[in-house]
């Protein structure tokens, strides 16, 4: 396995303290806290989400371990800040996700559900598109509660916007 030094300086770089490599001695209290490992790590295996692992690839410049393994690796973070809480050094484990995730997507590497739900908000303006057949559930919610209805967003202006970031570049 080949250690990219650039990759590992740009980690280093975008945590908040920098002290990541001389803190992060691997407890493993941010992989025991987290509640996407414990739906994903088999009791008699290794395989799963392990944010301790992300984070010993990351220190050790291990880009391919963390780019060329399953989606998971990277996606699997939920950023619920449970493994920055727990943290007994203070790392901002949940920066490092971002990036990782930020880099992924750089690279055209993110996994197809990430894509397709950008697109629909490219498309839409909206997180979640309103139903193409039926009542918007959301909209007859706020009607019996008595809340006005969300005004639609301007999809085009919306679109320019993100034109303008180069979001549309990146959608595959």
């Amino acid at each position: 396995m080949a250690v990219d030094f650039e990759f590992r300086k740009q980690v280093m770089d975008y945590h908040i303290g920098s002290d990541l490599i001389k803190y992060c001695f691997q407890c493993s209290r941010c992989s025991d806290n987290c509640p996407v490992t414990k739906v994903t790590t088999d009791f008699y295996t290794t395989t799963g989400y392990n944010p301790r692992s992300n984070i010993l690839n990351a220190l050790l410049g291990y880009k391919d371990a963390i780019f060329d393994a399953d989606d998971l690796t990277i996606w699997g973070c939920t950023v619920c800040d449970t493994c920055d809480e727990v943290c007994p050094q203070n790392i901002e484990l949940t920066e490092i996700f971002t990036f990782l995730k930020n880099q992924s997507i750089a690279n055209g590497k993110g996994p197809d559900f990430i894509f397709s739900q950008a697109r629909a908000i490219f498309d839409s303006a909206k997180a979640i598109p309103t139903p193409k057949t039926g009542k918007d559930p959301i909209a007859r919610r706020r009607e019996q509660l008595g809340i006005p209805p969300v005004m639609e967003p301007d999809i085009a202006e919306f679109q320019t916007l993100l034109k303008n970031l180069g979001v549309d570049k990146k959608l595959k």
